[in-house]
């Protein structure tokens, strides 16, 4: 970071953060600034306020959440809706660190308080994940507040050491190296999910994904193989509760070696477990993208579209990374089926991508642990923005 000192002091961190969320799209935006709050109080023993203005969002990733208080406490985490007006704040519970979760702006009278500070905030502007070049540059540089001049700090997570990184729990790699030795572990997510336990041969695949995927292709793909394969996708409009309990789901519906099971959207620590626990992991947005780098398993991902197809650079820049270490023909498998699945342009058809994809698994699932075993000596997201906040570097 030592291009992106700042031209002004930071105050060393004190116990009180703020994190605030829009919600846009409900299980990225929300999931993100739910975990990075959860790890700041957790894991850095910080004093953590989310203002979310949709806490409805946050009901099937965080049990216990009730969307009706306008404040409540939750794994260690204020929650408190964000209202407008937004409310008076006592000088008290100015927080001396802010982050701006995605640029989502901060309400002016909040504003007005932090500019009243003797001593101005440690502001951060969060940004979207992106695997684009440009970001290195553009990490850790001043964004002045263009009214009131308040210093502040873009943040951008990413795949190199020069980005911010990633969020990632501490332990992470062993609490999936422990689950997948375990076998009781395993066999009590299946009951949680409401599904059977896996059969010897067949292939598991989680879908999460946006509507319009090119799912119909895909599966019959999957119906017209030679292997069994069970496709869990999970319900938004319903979830496990704390205590274990599913509720009632639709049976499965089986073609040929195809079986689809309807699942309970779940807290996002068992979410985790799933993609730990299946072959290939279909996932969309931010958060479960991330988690499912963790997981260490192939994972398919579907970038959120844009106007005049923006988000097919941000996907291609991705891709130039996660296949840079893998040997050609599982490098072509993956990109081939990306392509697919995103709709890209020139893309060979998802019943064909797939058949190339799936021939080259065992390769496929290696290239996933090395590419997360590499992720894991880059920069933490949360850790560095404590870092930041302390030095000021």
């Amino acid at each position: 970071m030592s291009g992106n000192r700042l031209p002004f002091p930071m105050p060393p961190v004190t116990a009180r953060w703020d994190v605030f969320c829009k919600v846009v799209d409900n299980f990225g935006d929300a999931g993100v600034c739910w975990r990075l709050a959860r790890m700041l109080a957790r894991e850095h023993r910080l004093a953590v306020t989310l203002w979310i203005d949709d806490p409805e969002a946050l009901l099937r990733m965080a049990p216990g959440v009730d969307p009706i208080r306008d404040a409540q406490s939750l794994a260690g985490v204020t929650l408190r809706r964000w209202t407008q007006p937004f409310p008076d704040l006592p000088a008290d519970e100015i927080p001396a660190v802010v982050v701006e979760g995605f640029g989502c702006g901060l309400p002016e009278r909040y504003v007005a308080a932090l500019a009243a500070r003797a001593t101005p905030p440690v502001w951060f502007i969060l940004e979207y994940l992106s695997a684009e070049r440009w970001i290195d540059a553009a990490h850790g540089r001043p964004s002045p507040h263009p009214t009131w001049g308040l210093p502040r700090r873009f943040w951008f997570p990413g795949f190199t050491p020069a980005s911010g990184g990633l969020l990632r729990e501490r332990g992470l790699a062993d609490l999936r190296r422990r689950f997948r030795a375990d076998g009781e572990a395993q066999a009590a997510l299946w009951s949680l999910l409401g599904v059977p336990p896996r059969a010897a041969g067949e292939i598991r695949v989680s879908m999460f994904r946006y509507p319009g995927a090119r799912l119909a292709a895909l599966q019959e793909a999957w119906a017209a193989g030679d292997v069994p394969l069970v496709c869990l996708v999970p319900d938004p409009g319903s979830r496990a509760a704390a205590d274990g309990t599913v509720p009632p789901l639709a049976a499965p519906a089986t073609r040929g070696a195809l079986s689809v099971y309807r699942i309970p959207f779940v807290a996002q620590d068992h979410y985790d477990r799933l993609l730990w626990a299946c072959d290939v992991n279909f996932v969309r947005g931010e958060d479960s993208f991330v988690r499912a780098q963790w997981a260490a398993r192939p994972l398919l991902w579907q970038i959120y579209p844009q106007a005049e197809a923006a988000h097919v650079a941000k996907l291609e820049a991705f891709l130039d990374r996660y296949v840079a270490g893998m040997a050609p023909a599982a490098a072509a498998a993956a990109k081939g089926l990306f392509a697919a699945w995103n709709d890209v342009p020139g893309a060979p058809a998802p019943d064909a991508a797939w058949r190339a994809y799936v021939a080259l698994l065992p390769a496929l699932a290696d290239a996933a642990l090395h590419w997360a075993e590499g992720l894991a000596g880059l920069p933490e997201l949360a850790a560095g923005l404590v870092s930041a906040a302390r030095d000021g570097v």
